[in-house]
Parts: structure tokens; sequence; C-alpha cells
């Protein structure tokens, strides 16, 4: 019998060694905790466009259009070197800004006016960081430290960090904890760019249906919850016809930027058995 558990013995040691000096073999990356950039008067342009970058990505919702390149223009690559010839009286910058803040003045011949004013889910640094993202697309960055300085701080917008952070991952707290203000419905819709395509209060985007009128469809928590999950499974029942065109421009990777908390509020919020919302 003790020859059967010697060998059992061994046989684990073994295999042990073996996959330990395995491990030792793989080049080890040290991991650290991303940087938070702080968007203000003394912000580098690298970190400008790098802000900007992930606040195009992420919180801002601009991918769910323009990185179709059907229900807005096409972006990424070309867009800093033909900014300054759009409207001939606004350098690039100035033309950048206000098609964030005030699209509707410049929309683009074949498109529809769909897109939000900016200024409902980004601070004022987070735009200009936006622009600076922008004009890196095939042109020169010229934003300034003038402009961030009469923009005022940057990081206190609703969507500070552009949507990364602890809550990625889903199951870090929310934060100011869950109940607290970081899972206010209506302060997450801002900072996860939702008001890019739903409205709230009569403020936000009209490619998706108004979240006061999701609230009265009275769907179930297990609908809501795959329908923020999986957006693009199918289209909500009684909005086929006037939201199919922009299906399946919602974004799909809210499974990694909501926590747990995050998820569970809007679910909360937004279905017929959470009561009330904000």
């Amino acid at each position: 019998m003790w020859k059967t558990n010697a060998k059992i013995v061994g046989t684990v040691l073994l295999t042990l060694g073996v996959y330990t000096g395995i491990s030792n073999v793989i080049p080890q990356v040290e991991s650290q905790v991303p940087e938070r950039v702080e968007v203000g008067p003394n912000t580098s342009t690298q970190q400008l466009v790098s802000m900007g970058e992930k606040i195009y990505q992420g919180a801002g919702g601009c991918q769910a259009c323009h990185g179709l390149g059907t229900r807005a223009p096409t972006l990424m690559g070309e867009i800093g070197a033909r900014c300054g010839e759009r409207q001939p009286e606004l350098s690039c910058k100035e033309y950048l800004h206000r098609s964030l803040v005030q699209p509707r003045d410049f929309v683009v011949e074949g498109f529809q006016p769909i897109m939000p004013s900016m200024e409902a889910q980004l601070s004022p640094g987070q735009i200009w960081a936006l622009v600076a993202f922008l004009q890196s697309q095939g042109g020169e960055v010229t934003v300034s430290s003038e402009d961030l300085a009469s923009a005022g701080s940057g990081t206190g917008g609703p969507a500070a960090g552009g949507g990364s952070g602890p809550s990625a991952g889903g199951g870090q707290a929310a934060a100011g904890g869950a109940g607290g203000a970081g899972s206010e419905p209506g302060a997450l819709a801002k900072k996860y760019g939702c008001l890019a395509c739903h409205q709230l209060g009569g403020t936000g985007g009209v490619t998706a249906p108004p979240f006061e009128a999701i609230q009265e469809k009275g769907l179930s928590a297990e609908y809501v919850r795959r329908s923020i999950l999986q957006p693009n499974a199918d289209t909500a029942s009684g909005y086929e016809k006037d939201y199919s065109q922009f299906a399946g421009t919602m974004l799909g990777n809210f499974d990694q930027r909501l926590s747990d908390a995050e998820l569970q509020a809007f679910v909360d919020w937004l279905s017929g058995e959470g009561g009330e919302g904000s």
C-alpha cells in the first residue's frame, strides 16, 4: 500500500516541478494600474490624444454610428486631414469642437441629423480631448493649453476615464457603491454614452427608443438584462419599424464595462420589476 501512495506522491511532485519550471521560463510581465489622465491646462498632447481615443471607443459612444460609416461619416484615419476644409471660416479644431457641441450645424450631405450634443455626456475638457484624438487622424493636433484652461477642469464630467477603470470586468464595485451616486441610472446613462442614441428627459439621440418609452413597456428584468449584454440579439417588440434601420449599432461590450451594481441598477430602472426610475 505504501508503495502505491509513494508513487502517487512522486507523480504529483514531478508534475508540480514540471509546471513550475515552465512558468519560470515564460517571460513575466508586471501588471500596473493604468495611470489616470487628468485633463487640464497642463495635459500633454499625447495624453490628450490617448484619453480622446478612450472616449471615442468607449463612453462617447462614437463607434455606434461612425464606426459603420453608413449612419455617420467614417472618421478614422482621415478626419484630421479634411476637418480644416469643411468650413472656410473655422480652423480644424474649431470645426471639430463645434461639430461635437452643436452637431446639427454641420450635417454631412447624405446623412441624417441624428447626433446629440456631446455636452450632455462629456465634460468640456473631455470634449477637447476628443477633438485632439480626431485631429490626430491624419492631421496635426493643435488643441492647446488655452483651450483646456477655458474649458476648466476636465475630469469631473459624467464620462471621466472614457468608461475604463475599476468597473471593467464586471465584478468591481461601482463608484459611489451600490445604491449610491455611482449607480444612479440617469448618471450612468450619461457616463456610458447611452444618450448618444437614447433620450432621457427629452435630451439625447434619436436612433434608439427613449428610456421613458422602454420603462413604459413593462419589460421583464431578464429581457432587459439580455438586451444590455446582448444588444444585437433582436429588436424589442414594437420598435421594429421605427428603429430597425439602426439595429446592430449598439455596442456589445457592456458586460465588460458595467460593474455588477451598475448593471443591476440599469435592469431595475428599465424593467417593470424595478419600480419608478429616476
